[in-house]
């Protein structure tokens, strides 16, 4: 059997979606970090749109499962961390990020501090 990949890991997850936002956590960026060992046990670093997130727990489980559902994956521990914060402008992908309507009066994600004020 061939080995596990990350990219079948990401793969899997995208699946996933926040139900409360109704977007991959894949696309919003809710995924930090994956590691699949050499004996295709997998660890997934992930984080929740906030700290107080209703629907957290399920997010995690669903994670779980399908990653399990991976072909060869022997086991799956998901960790849920906060460093760094989420943030939707910098970590959602592009097409989250406009279907969220995140994207400034120009097109495009850059913080708007540095512009001149009318």
């Amino acid at each position: 059997m061939a080995k596990v990949t990350p990219q079948q890991v990401m793969q899997a997850l995208e699946e996933v979606e926040d139900p409360e936002i109704g977007q991959s956590i894949v696309g919003l960026g809710l995924i930090y970090k994956t590691e699949v060992s050499n004996d295709d046990k997998v660890r997934v670093e992930m984080t929740l749109t906030s700290p107080g997130c209703p629907m957290g727990s399920y997010i995690m489980t669903q994670a779980h499962a399908a990653v399990m559902n991976v072909p060869g994956v022997k086991d799956v521990q998901v960790d849920l961390v906060w460093a760094p914060p989420w943030d939707p402008k910098t970590m959602a992908s592009d097409e989250v990020k406009a279907e969220l309507g995140l994207w400034d009066d120009v097109g495009t994600s850059e913080p708007q501090e540095s512009w001149p004020k009318p």
